[in-house]
């Protein structure tokens, strides 16, 4: 297995779901509960990452999400190298967070 930073991806999710009725809601909160159960983690409210360890694995994953978008969401999906992730500046309160490693990949 080729655990370079230029192999592994990480594949950015971002989305816009409708949520002002109750059945609205209901959707967005399954789209939500499902991308959790897909491995992806909250990066921001509607921005949701997962690591994969290939190209070919996050093009899978992404043919899995496109099957639970609600028929009035709106989705956009980046896929970047680990090495591009590393390079990504996080500020709260304008002070710079370091990257915390990711806790998804594991080796066995």
């Amino acid at each position: 297995m080729n655990w370079s930073p230029y192999a592994i991806m990480w594949i950015f999710l971002f989305f816009d779901i409708p949520s002002r009725s109750k059945q609205e809601k209901r959707e967005a909160y399954a789209f939500r509960s499902n991308l959790e159960k897909e491995g992806f983690r909250m990066f921001q409210y509607s921005v949701y990452t997962r690591l994969c360890g290939s190209r070919q694995a996050a093009n899978l994953k992404m043919e899995r999400v496109k099957r639970l978008i609600p028929h009035n969401g709106h989705v956009s999906m980046l896929v970047v190298t680990d090495k591009q992730y590393g390079q990504i500046v996080n500020l709260w309160n304008s002070h710079d967070i370091p990257l915390s490693s990711p806790v998804q990949l594991s080796l066995f």
